[in-house]
């Protein structure tokens, strides 16, 4: 690319310089919906209420962990706009087996972002489906009207006592809705 755009469109990173993000470690993962609109369900006394988007979202991120051996989901919360999740990219390599349950490769983990791009990916045309069988009245998500942000924000966890900050801010985040910085007020969808 070069000049061509002049740095006009730039992004700067957010990720932390220097940081393999396919090595081993905890993640602190935040997702937001685009806009922050309310895509997926709304609190009602404290507690998530999901909506079909909102099964949805959270069954591909439970499926997400069940297809990808180097990656595990600690603690998590699908929350109307956005998600938290802490995820373990694990140390050791990951054995494949064929069918006759022969090792036959060896691999280095994949990365977060390899995990956040297809988790993305999956949860779009899982809705995209959702949309088209149940043949509700609202657009499909694509370019021009994305149900994610562009981009993600992550946090690496560096010790057990901000493993636990972390999880227990997870865990009441529904009960603190009225005062996250991504509440926009009531359920849209």
């Amino acid at each position: 690319m070069g000049d061509y755009y002049k740095n006009r469109f730039r992004i700067e990173s957010t990720r932390f310089k220097g940081w393999d993000y396919a090595d081993f470690g905890c993640y602190y993962i935040t997702i937001v919906t685009h806009n922050r609109v309310n895509y997926f369900g709304k609190i009602v006394n404290g507690k998530i209420i999901y909506n079909d988007i909102g099964n949805i979202v959270r069954n591909e991120l439970l499926r997400s962990f069940e297809i990808r051996a180097e990656l595990k989901l600690k603690e998590y919360i699908v929350m109307p706009n956005h998600i938290h999740m802490i995820v373990q990219l694990r140390k050791d390599r990951v054995t494949m087996y064929n069918k006759d349950n022969i090792p036959v490769l060896f691999r280095k983990p994949k990365s977060i972002s390899s995990f956040v791009s297809s988790f993305k990916s999956s949860t779009v045309s899982k809705v995209d489906d959702w949309i088209d069988e149940s043949n509700v009245d609202i657009p499909k998500f694509n370019r021009e009207n994305p149900l994610w942000q562009r981009n993600y924000y992550d946090n690496i966890i560096k010790d057990e006592q901000e493993f636990m900050n972390v999880s227990n801010y997870i865990i009441a985040n529904p009960k603190n809705w009225n005062d996250d910085k991504d509440y926009i007020g009531e359920f849209l969808y």
